[in-house]
């Protein structure tokens, strides 16, 4: 897991600039620094300051011999960047951008491919040579045998970029479910890729503006990473799945680098063949066992975060029972706990421990510290975030990084891809209906307000809302809710109520696949997945999501409605699958708590004044954007004579990010 950017122009390349955009990705890459600098006259690796003395002393193919401080960078062309997490070969071996043997590939890299070692054996009989044992090298001599269809063979996260000097080629992919970040930026006839979109700051000329329709998705409708653009106008994304080759050999003749980026659909989720009840089971046990394996390996020790829910615990027992299998340690888990009994799991986290033989690490998030860290959260999410939960998993990893644990494993993707949010019984609630089921439908009614105590009432509303999704507008009317109450946005922005984005993603579906494929995809996935690549690298931890295995992910799609959430039970393929693996506390659970913090009793009990106060300071940093009118509404939530949502946190998230990326309007 590393940092990576590059920058394509026609005109002279300025040494300070490319320092600065390496210093800024620094925290995704504590352990190395590198530069290639591709012109007309050749293909020049280079040291930055962080570049270790044994690469500069290593005699690699790819090694620097010089600092870009100290090159005279007289042309344009292409410029690659690297900093280094050093977690599989952490010799100079591994040090990018890295040469495939011949120097005509050129890579930088951020990601993990798991089933490197397999590949690795499989290019060696087809005669290729390798010098160390990173996957980094895998992917150059992948790419080399089966060029863009080497996405199709890797098992793993990553965002890479392929430099072909001969071909004058360069080749951008991000991985299938969008784990690993990739952004573009194109202005003044340079375009420029990062891991982070807080390098482009670095870039002369940059000026940071609000994109106010991302802005406006986000702050009425809760949602984020489901389209190119981003919340930054004029910065884009490689979306999850996509490839892109662009051509460079334009750049040595002095003509200006392409203003964007064609992208290519790769990957499509895609069910596997469909299983029988006992089957799936069967397979999500084996498929999610081999997924844990393979997200073991590494060269630097493993933990995991373990929230006490179903998907962390699960990670945690197979993580156990690989480990016990190679004769290895216990596993060391992290867990945020609450000081308020309605918001902690920390009982279910203890059975797991106790079931595991593990190493607990616990951390309580307060509101006192939260505003102290706020900066930091925001700077490094690069982007406005919906909630505190963000804050607790920051301080989850913060906790990883002191243990000395560079790696964790984690359950994210298990909720979309096995049924684990309470919308997606509407959607199998209006499944049934749709096809005429009415038996079916009664009785799942019946379970539910067994299981979870849903009211009948409650169950023919989510019917009623999923079969027809324009009434979720209205619906939300009743109880006040942000997407429909439109008077705390200035006029002039209200238009961002009008389209309701999760409609157009195919979020509000008649059936659990349907739902699923849409959170994969765009929902909900994916901006978790962003906070958590933010959190971890901020401290150089590279998170890992066995759940995200694509054939997990496959096999999930392929199982039928019933065996997510029928019978009035969340995920119960997965909580067959785990029995006699995960402690019964934990797969007999019904409540559905997520990720959480008790932000209500925060806003309302512990700190309503604090809260109120970056509320004021977010109308002060958003004034054509956030109507005063929102601080009356806060005032009410304080007083109890209003419900609380998370749209005062959306303000003051995005109020902190106007300050801190000077962005204007």
């Amino acid at each position: 897991m590393c940092g990576i950017f590059g920058l394509l122009q026609a005109t002279p390349f300025d040494a300070g600039e490319l320092a600065e955009v390496s210093r800024r990705l620094a925290h995704r890459g504590p352990d190395g620094e590198g530069f290639l600098v591709c012109t007309a006259d050749g293909a020049v690796p280079l040291a930055g300051p962080d570049t270790p003395a044994t690469v500069l002393a290593s005699r690699t193919a790819f090694a620097p011999r010089a600092r870009v401080g100290d090159a005279a960078l007289r042309a344009g062309g292409v410029v690659l960047g690297h900093r280094r997490l050093a977690i599989l070969d952490v010799s100079p071996m591994g040090h990018q951008p890295m040469a495939a043997p011949g120097g005509r590939h050129w890579l930088t890299y951020n990601g993990e491919i798991y089933n490197f070692v397999e590949l690795r054996e499989e290019l060696a009989r087809l005669g290729h040579a390798f010098v160390g044992h990173s996957d980094s090298e895998v992917i150059l001599a992948a790419y080399a045998e089966w060029g863009p269809a080497c996405q199709d063979r890797f098992v793993g996260m990553w965002a890479f970029a392929v430099l072909d000097i001969e071909a004058r080629t360069l080749f951008l992919s991000r991985d299938r479910f969008g784990i690993k970040p990739l952004y573009l930026y194109a202005a003044g006839g340079r375009l420029a890729f990062a891991s982070e979109i807080k390098a482009f700051g670095a870039l002369r000329g940059w000026r940071a503006r609000a994109n106010k329709h991302r802005l406006g998705d986000f702050l009425v409708w809760n949602l984020s990473d489901h389209a190119v653009e981003t919340m930054f106008a004029g910065v884009t994304q490689l979306m999850p799945g996509h490839c892109a080759q662009v051509d460079v050999g334009a750049l040595f003749v002095g003509q200006p680098a392409p203003s964007r980026v064609d992208a290519v659909r790769w990957y499509e989720p895609t069910p596997a063949n469909p299983l029988d009840r006992d089957g799936g089971a069967e397979a999500l046990r084996a498929t999610l066992d081999d997924a844990v394996r393979l997200h073991l390996r590494s060269d630097v020790p493993v933990g995991s975060c373990l929230s006490g829910g179903l998907d962390s615990s699960a990670i945690v027992c197979l993580m156990a029972r690989a480990l016990a299998a190679a004769g290895g340690g216990s596993p060391r888990t992290f867990t945020a706990r609450s000081r308020d009994a309605g918001f902690d799991e920390s009982m279910y986290a203890a059975a797991v421990v106790r079931a595991t033989g593990a190493s607990p690490h616990t951390v309580t998030p307060d509101p006192g510290r939260l505003f102290e860290v706020l900066d930091r959260i925001v700077w490094h999410q690069d982007e406005p975030f919906l909630g505190t939960s963000i804050f607790a998993q920051w301080l989850v990893f913060e906790r990883a990084r002191e243990a000395g644990v560079p790696v964790v494993l984690d359950g994210q993707g298990a909720d979309e891809i096995l049924g684990g949010y309470r919308g997606f019984y509407g959607a199998y609630l209006a499944g049934l209906a749709r096809a005429g089921r009415v038996g079916a439908w009664a009785r799942e009614v019946r379970h539910l307000r067994r299981e979870i105590g849903f009211s009948p009432l409650r169950s023919a509303g989510y019917t009623a809302a999923y079969l027809t999704p324009r009434l979720v507008a209205a619906v939300g009317r009743i109880d006040r809710r942000a997407y429909s109450d439109r008077g705390w946005l200035r006029p002039a922005e209200r238009g961002a109520f009008r389209t309701d984005p999760f409609l157009a993603a195919g979020g509000r579906a008649a059936s659990v696949r349907e739902m699923s494929l849409a959170q994969i995809t765009a929902t909900n996935l994916p901006m978790l997945l962003h906070w958590e690549d933010r959190n971890s690298m901020a401290f150089s931890v590279e998170a890992r999501v066995p759940f995200l295995d694509h054939r997990v992910v496959e096999l999930c799609l392929a199982l039928s409605d019933a065996d997510k959430v029928g019978g009035g039970v969340s995920k119960g393929v997965l909580r067959r699958a785990m029995r006699g693996i995960v402690p019964d506390l934990v797969l007999d659970r019904r409540d559905k708590m997520g990720f959480v913090t008790a932000e209500p009793l925060w806003v309302r009990r512990d700190d309503p004044a604090g809260f109120r106060r970056e509320l004021r300071a977010a109308l002060d940093s958003l004034p054509e954007i956030l109507d005063p009118s929102l601080l009356a509404r806060f005032d009410e939530v304080v007083a109890g004579r209003r419900p609380f949502d998370q749209r005062y946190w959306r303000a003051i998230s995005a109020g902190r990010w106007a300050v801190r990326f000077a962005v204007g309007a």
